[in-house]
């Protein structure tokens, strides 16, 4: 069973710029695609961005913004945030896509704010 634990998260101006870290627990290779998804306060979980083993994807909100990589040898997927909102502010999860509800972690909060 991978455990998937999100770090990276913090404070942040807007424009500012973050870098988040998934680390797997075991190999992430055999996964056709991962995601990053975020929780804002009171709203519903959703995908912002996906990388498969030759292609990504990102939500509109994000595009432009945001990269998403992914690197199987060290088997951690990594989410690049530039240009930061007050919009964005919200806890990241990574998990496979689609996901799975056994690879759910805690999350990295994101709070972006003058």
């Amino acid at each position: 069973q991978v455990q998937l634990v999100e770090s990276g998260g913090g404070l942040v101006q807007p424009g500012g710029s973050l870098r988040l870290s998934c680390a797997a627990s075991g190999s992430i290779s055999r996964f056709a695609a991962m995601g990053w998804y975020r929780q804002a306060p009171g709203k519903q979980r959703k995908l912002v961005a996906t990388a498969t083993r030759d292609s990504t994807s990102y939500d509109d909100s994000v595009k432009g913004r945001f990269t998403i990589s992914r690197d199987n040898a060290k088997n951690t997927v990594y989410l690049r945030m530039n240009s930061l909102k007050p919009e964005d502010t919200a806890v990241y999860f990574c998990n496979t896509y689609p996901p799975d509800l056994a690879y759910w972690g805690q999350g990295t909060q994101v709070t972006v704010s003058s």
